[in-house]
């Protein structure tokens, strides 16, 4: 059973609850809560499940939505989200990026409408959630050619140092899902450990990328006091330390949040 510190408070800075694997939306809120889960960002990766991720915000306390279109969804055209950008539940812009595993859509597009929610990131003062898979380089030309929101966020972290000390020079968060739980993510770890503790975020991206010890089952927010406490392990800090961080810092970064 999952057990977080009594009384104590944490974040999720990104999950996808509209996706929970058959389980029973209200029991994974609940799940989390009992934890101590207080705050949970619904993260959207295209218009229908932005549209997803605000109606569940609007239904369920401490739930907040973005509006985005991930790069596998770029040939549809970043004006598939504008229609959400008002809505008071949208607190970020993304996840955007670009993704060079799968490239679902064709690289030029994903490059166009990555620079496009920059844009609307900067044009409206929104935090930026950015998603990026073997095209680092690609990822800081773009930053480069477009600029970097004031406040950025590189979700499910999966560099090394080189990677990590590329994005804090934006001024970026790096924020940490269950992949740090896994003892062969040895670059994962050593950016875990340099990483300023000003900078760091805890995510579970669930339902993807469960933690030790739920690895192989569908990840829920709760666990992630998991990635808490890898953290805390990893850089020799106490866990209280790295979630007081990490629940600071998400509320830095997604200004919402804040009491």
């Amino acid at each position: 059973m999952t057990t977080g510190m009594v009384g104590a408070e944490y974040i999720d800075s990104h999950c996808h609850l509209y996706d929970t694997r058959g389980a029973d939306l209200d029991d994974v809120i609940v799940a989390a809560r009992a934890v101590g889960v207080t705050k949970m960002i619904n993260v959207g990766c295209d218009a229908a499940t932005t549209e997803l991720a605000i109606d569940i915000a609007t239904r369920h306390s401490g739930v907040y939505a973005t509006a985005g279109l991930h790069p596998h969804e770029a040939v549809h055209g970043v004006e598939t989200i504008h229609r959400f950008l008002d809505d008071p539940n949208v607190i970020a812009i993304g996840e955007a990026g670009l993704d060079y595993f799968y490239e679902h859509s064709p690289r030029e597009q994903q490059r166009v409408a990555f620079a496009a929610q920059i844009q609307l990131a900067r044009e409206r003062g929104l935090p930026l959630v950015v998603h990026t898979r073997d095209a680092w380089a690609d990822t800081f030309d773009v930053f480069r050619a477009e600029g970097v929101p004031e406040r950025t966020i590189f979700h499910c972290f999966t560099g090394g140092p080189d990677e990590a000390r590329q994005c804090l020079d934006l001024g970026a968060y790096l924020s940490f899902s269950g992949i740090v739980t896994f003892t062969t993510a040895t670059e994962l770890h050593d950016a875990a450990r340099m990483c300023p503790v000003g900078r760091l975020l805890a995510e579970t991206d669930s339902p993807y990328l469960a933690p030790i010890p739920h690895r192989g089952r569908t990840n829920r927010p709760a666990y992630v006091i998991h990635v808490v406490e890898a953290l805390a392990e990893l850089r020799g800090a106490s866990v209280e330390d790295i979630r007081r961080a990490t629940v600071d810092n998400a509320c830095l970064a997604f200004p919402a949040l804040r009491p």
